[in-house]
This record gives structure tokens, C-alpha cells and sequence, in this order.
């Protein structure tokens, strides 16, 4: 959420980044409404402070044994106006609070204009493209002989869920167990394990409720839970309503957690294979740091998700996401994608944002400034280090032979049994 101070004293100025991304505010509701709480809480004010001079009159008038009923009387006047004022008050600030939650995060000055996709930026390109003397076969071609079934997850779940078994299964898990032990040992990351399942109060406070309920799957219950669909929302919420030791930062979380989402609105794109499914496996990189350090930390952590690619041997290139396609929260995003032969073309496998004080402001996610010895906001980044079903999904293609089987990267061999490849 962004700070209610830039409204009340630089609403043009807010207006004029919100442009940036597309998006016009009606400025003049919002005004309204701050007019009209302004004016309340002077009156609740005058009101409170009226009471308490009536109050000390009741008890001085007591002291001296005069007839207090007339005070009483007006009193309790004054004690509705002001419940009334209350809560008219509190109201207002809820509409208002209401608007600012609907509010996308301010862009960093880095970030390039555009609309969509086509508009994002291209940093850096990393390796080179394979060169098959065959026609290269995508991931469904050549995963559903290996233990790949779509049909067995429909008949269990839905569409766009898959049963992995045997090889797959196995090469899924050791992409996993090799991501968390480079993010642990040589990123210096603290592994997490959290609930797969988060409350209303944890979805709003990352920036997913209210304004993307609809991708959200609900579990049934009192109070309603939510299944996560990101690591991102139980690990951030590690800090929230927290003052964190200046001593202690910066934290840094890696997670790796299922994910689903419902995908609202998303029916006719990817419907072939793992690229878009409503459950899904991830490693998730969190850090939790200064203001002063965010830029250089959001840089590193896509240096930590790169590695990853760089130590399997797969192509990819890192992208800056234009002011049109930056998600809600994130102040500034890259994304990186790998190269997908069977497909032609790159494909989102990681995409890491430096969110600033955004969340942490919905979070009250703070640190104790040594300089000030007062708290402050945090700033939050977080970026899939990596994906793993789409990892699998670029292993599988880049590392196909003519015959159908997969070469396993060398990297990945340790964790399963030294096999070398797999095949039907």
C-alpha cells in the first residue's frame, strides 16, 4: 500500500506515476472523501476534548455537593455526538483504505514505459542455443512416454493438473533438492518450511487480496484460508507486525512450497502441457532489507535465480518488465526466461521484484534504525529461484536426444543415483 501522506500532500504527483502504468485515479472521490474525514476528526476532537472539560466540572461540582444531574444530562449528549462521529469517522477511513488498497506500487524511475509484454526490455542474454540435427520435440512429446500424464491428473483433479511418475518424478525432485542446496550454501539463504495454507490477513498483507481473489483457490472454513500461490506470501508474512534487529538484517528466506492458482481468465493460453498448471512446485528467494540496500539486493537476488540456469546450461535471457506489464506490488521486475526448443522461444522461468515499502507498509514490517533508534519500513523483494515444473520442462527439451530420451544435466546427477539418462 502506499503511504496515505503522498495523497494528502502530493496527489498530482501520485497521479502522474499512476499514468505510467495505464492507470488513472478519480482524484476527486478521494479528495472528498479526505475532506470529510479531516472535518470529522476535528469535530471528534472538539467533542473528546468537550467531554473531558464537562467531565472535570461533574467532579468539581461533586466535590462540593452541588446538584450534578444537569452536567450528567449534557454528558451523555456529548457522549452520543460522539460515538456517532466515531464512527462515521472510522467509515471514511475504511472507504479510504479501501481505495489505497486498490492501488498499484509506485514504478522505480528505471522502469522503461510500454503496455504489454511486447514493451518489456531486454538486459542480457546467457548461453547458446542448442543445435539439433533433428526436429526438436517439446516437453509433452517427449515427457508423456517417460511418465508424464495429463489424463491420470484430469481423472484425479482437474484439467491442467499432472501425475509425474518414475524418472520424472525423480529428475522434478533432484531439481528441487539441488536449487535449495545452492541457494543455502552458496547464496547463504535460511531454508523455511511454512503452511501451504495463509488467512485473509496474509494474502492482504503481500498484496493478493483484495484485488486478485479471483486467482486464489478457497478452502471452505471459518475463518476462510487461502492455498498459497506463491512461498512468497507465508514467508513474507514471517515479518509481519515485526520491529526486526537492525543486527539481524538482511534475512533471507528460500522456501520451496507447491503453489496454486486458479488461473481466472487465463483458459485458452498454455492449455498444452506444464506451462500453466493450478498446482505447481517453486523455490522461492525472499529477502527482507534496508531502504538503502533494496536496489543493489533486488540485483543480486536475480544473480542468485540466473546461477541456477547458468549451472544447469540452460539459455535464458533477463528481461526488465515495462511500466505496462509490472505486477501490482513490485516496484521494478525482471524476468528471466529460458529458451524452450519444442517451442522456438523464451519462456518465463523466474521473475524477481523489488517491492520496496509497498508491502511492507500493509505488513507493518519494520526495522529499528541505529541512527534514529526509531522504527521504519522494510523494504521486500522476492524472485522464483527457480520454477521447478518449468525447470523440468527446459531440462526436457534442451537436453533431448534423437531417440526421445533425456541426457540429465551433470549437475543433477549426484541427486539421482548418478543416472546419466533417462529413457522409455
Amino acid at each position: 500500500m502506499l503511504d496515505p501522506r503522498l495523497f494528502r500532500s502530493e496527489l498530482d504527483w501520485v497521479q502522474q506515476q499512476l499514468k505510467r502504468r495505464g492507470i488513472e485515479i478519480d482524484t476527486d472521490s478521494y479528495q472528498a472523501l479526505e475532506n470529510r474525514r479531516k472535518a470529522i476528526q476535528v469535530i471528534t476532537q472538539d467533542l473528546q476534548n468537550e467531554r473531558n472539560t464537562r467531565s472535570k466540572a461533574i467532579g468539581q461540582a461533586k466535590a462540593k455537593g452541588e446538584d450534578i444531574q444537569p452536567l450528567l444530562d449534557q454528558v451523555a449528549n456529548l457522549g452520543d455526538q460522539l460515538k456517532m462521529a466515531e464512527n462515521e469517522l472510522n467509515q471514511l477511513q475504511d472507504q479510504l483504505n479501501a481505495m489505497l488498497e486498490g492501488i498499484p506500487n509506485i514504478l522505480d524511475e528505471s522502469v522503461p514505459p510500454g503496455k504489454s509484454d511486447a514493451d518489456n526490455l531486454e538486459v542480457s542474454r546467457w548461453g547458446e542455443l542448442p543445435n539439433f540435427d533433428f526436429t526438436p520435440k517439446d516437453h509433452v512429446d517427449l515427457g508423456e512416454p517417460l511418465g508424464m500424464n495429463f489424463e491420470l491428473g484430469a481423472k484425479i483433479a482437474s484439467a491442467r493438473f499432472v501425475v509425474l511418475a518414475g524418472p520424472l518424478a525423480t529428475l522434478q525432485r533432484a531439481i528441487i533438492q539441488f536449487m535449495l542446496d545452492t541457494h543455502i550454501h552458496q547464496h547463504g539463504y535460511q531454508e523455511t518450511y511454512v503452511p501451504f495454507m495463509a488467512n485473509a490477513d496474509s494474502l492482504r498483507g503481500t498484496g493478493q487480496l483484495p484485488k486478485f481473489e479471483a486467482d486464489l483457490f478457497t478452502v471452505k472454513n471459518d475463518p476462510t484460508f487461502y492455498l498459497i500461490p506463491t512461498a512468497e506470501v507465508p514467508v513474507t508474512n514471517i515479518v509481519r507486525d515485526v520491529i526486526v534487529d537492525a543486527k539481524q538484517m538482511p534475512l533471507k528466506y528460500v522456501c520451496h512450497s507447491p503453489c496454486f492458482r486458479s488461473e481466472a481468465g487465463a483458459y485458452g493460453s498454455d492449455v498444452r502441457g506444464m506451462i500453466r498448471q493450478h498446482q505447481f512446485e517453486k523455490v522461492e528467494l525472499v529477502q527482507i532489507v534496508t531502504p538503502e540496500t533494496s536496489q543493489q539486493a533486488h540485483e543480486e537476488l536475480t544473480g542468485h535465480a540466473e546461477k541456477i540456469l547458468q549451472l544447469l546450461k540452460l539459455p535464458y535471457r533477463k528481461v526488465l518488465l515495462c511500466a505496462g506489464d509490472t505486477g501490482f506490488s513490485s516496484s521494478k521486475t525482471y524476468d528471466l526466461e529460458v529458451w524452450l526448443p519444442g517451442q522456438q522461444k523464451y519462456r518465463e522461468i523466474s521473475s524477481c521484484s523489488n517491492f520496496k515499502d509497498f508491502q511492507a507498509r500493509r505488513l507493518q514490517a519494520r526495522w529499528r534504525n541505529p541512527e534514529t533508534g526509531k522504527p521504519e519500513l522494510v523494504h521486500t523483494l522476492n524472485g522464483s529461484g527457480l520454477a521447478a515444473g518449468r525447470t523440468l520442462i527446459a531440462v526436457l527439451e534442451n537436453y533431448q536426444n534423437q531417440d526421445g530420451s533425456i541426457t540429465v544435466p551433470e549437475v543433477l546427477r549426484p541427486y539421482m543415483a548418478g543416472i546419466e539418462t533417462i529413457a522409455s
